[in-house]
């Protein structure tokens, strides 16, 4: 979308926007107004979509960012469209751009983003930009048993080109690491606790590892984090985010069954 010549002026000075407008009154040639707008206004159209059936979405860039107050002005005073949004980029706007939907968002809890099994192309796809970035981020995952958690993380990691390490699990077969790996840490290592496995059936050395694997600059995901909060030290402080993933919309999760039958088969 830019010219080779002006990379160096782009890279200084460019600023992106996530501009969202609500269809009031459907005309042919709406879009191309828009698009003749932003392009008067000096910005560049890096991706758009529908992000809901009257809803279209933009990703723009600009050297121009105080025009934005300009573009926010003329559009609220338009018959056929509302402004919905105006803002930088986040996550959520620009994986909305690329799969028509905004992730759904929890309203008791800001930080919590919900997901069931047909979104998992999108879990993945969120979960792996996550993964990206730099430094530590601890992510929490709730969900019922087998509904796909570790799966979600072990492919988000193969889209983040990183690789996985499971902590704890019984995804394959009970694991418990009691030592870490003799690899130095790095941000390329997707860390996976099963934060009920960990804390109900893990020794003294191995919780040992736990603590360490939280203090790593890497990404840290921690499946049924309700337990793991309630049987640990840690406190949700401790969390970046919470996912939750379920098989329908309406299916409950339901934490302390999970903690009953992992005690449980622990004093066996």
């Amino acid at each position: 979308m830019s010219n080779h010549g002006s990379d160096g002026l782009l890279n200084q000075e460019a600023a992106e926007f996530y501009f969202q407008y609500r269809i009031k009154r459907d005309r042919p040639g709406l879009l191309g107004d828009i698009a003749s707008l932003l392009g008067m206004l000096g910005f560049n159209i890096l991706q758009l979509g529908g992000v809901s059936e009257a809803e279209r979405g933009f990703l723009l860039r600009t050297t121009r960012p105080e025009n934005a107050e300009i573009l926010r002005a003329i559009v609220e005073r338009l018959e056929d469209v509302e402004l919905a949004a105006l803002r930088p980029p986040s996550l959520r706007d620009r994986i909305a751009l690329r799969h028509g939907r905004f992730i759904e968002r929890s309203d008791a809890e800001k930080r919590t983003y919900r997901f069931v099994r047909d979104e998992l192309g999108v879990l993945v796809d969120f979960m792996g930009e996550l993964f990206k970035r730099p430094g530590r981020q601890v992510i929490g995952l709730r969900g019922q048993p087998r509904v796909g958690k570790t799966e979600a993380i072990v492919a988000a990691a193969v889209y983040a080109n990183k690789r996985w390490l499971l902590v704890s699990s019984t995804m394959l077969k009970q694991t418990l690491l009691e030592e870490m790996p003799d690899t130095p840490p790095t941000e390329q290592v997707v860390y996976i606790i099963d934060g009920a496995v960990s804390t109900l059936r893990g020794s003294e050395d191995h919780l040992r590892v736990v603590e360490e694997v939280c203090r790593q600059p890497a990404p840290v995901v921690i499946e049924h984090p309700d337990v793991f909060v309630r049987r640990s030290r840690f406190s949700w402080d401790l969390f970046d985010l919470v996912i939750e993933l379920r098989r329908d919309p309406d299916e409950p999760i339901e934490p302390e069954r999970y903690e009953r039958e992992t005690e449980a088969w622990h004093g066996e």
